[in-house]
């Protein structure tokens, strides 16, 4: 689900043909509506597999991933910021891995900050992260990040201090240490 640093060509919204602002219940309609039409079990009616059955196999794969997507409220609101800051101009300077950020324990949360280029930080925390998808667990020096789905996933952090943004990339079940 993570879009990462590939462009986005067609959404899941799509692949669904609904708006991105569609209720629920739309989703949930144009998934019925879309399964029955690419349904594999269309394709016995044909004597012969041609590519067409093939295409026909990939976009009901792309359906169901787009449902278990959009069908669920909390992994939605996720692909949705993803989706907004892939469309956005980044401008990231680099890309970093939660092993180049520097963990604290801060007594309830873990504060993992990176220094920018111009001495300031560029911080998240473990509380925000999980309010993103990705939570984190700790066991006793070293803290486990999962990931929505078991995918990569990325945060764009800025720095309070300049117009420099960084690209966290979290890679599913990272293990850091802490301290």
């Amino acid at each position: 689900m993570a879009l990462g640093q590939h462009s986005v060509t067609e959404t899941y919204y799509d692949i669904l043909c609904v708006k991105e602002n569609a209720s629920y219940e739309e989703i949930r309609a144009s998934y019925r509506s879309s399964v029955l039409n690419y349904h594999p079990d269309k394709l016995q009616t044909t004597s012969e597999r041609g590519c067409a059955d093939h295409s026909m196999a990939n976009k009901f794969l792309m359906i169901q991933k787009a449902w278990e997507v959009l069908g669920d409220a909390k992994s939605r609101r996720l692909y949705d910021t993803e989706l907004l800051v892939s469309r956005q101009d980044t401008g990231t300077a680099e890309d970093v891995g939660l092993e180049d950020m520097m963990v604290e324990d801060a007594g309830d949360v873990l504060q993992l900050s990176y220094q920018c280029r111009c001495g300031d930080y560029l911080c998240v925390d473990s509380q925000e992260l999980e309010e993103m998808g990705c939570p984190i667990s700790r066991d006793g020096s070293v803290m486990t990040v999962r990931t929505l789905d078991n995918l990569p996933a990325s945060i764009v952090l800025p720095c309070g201090s300049c117009s420099l943004r960084i690209r966290l990339l979290i890679e599913p079940d990272a293990i850091v240490s802490i301290g």
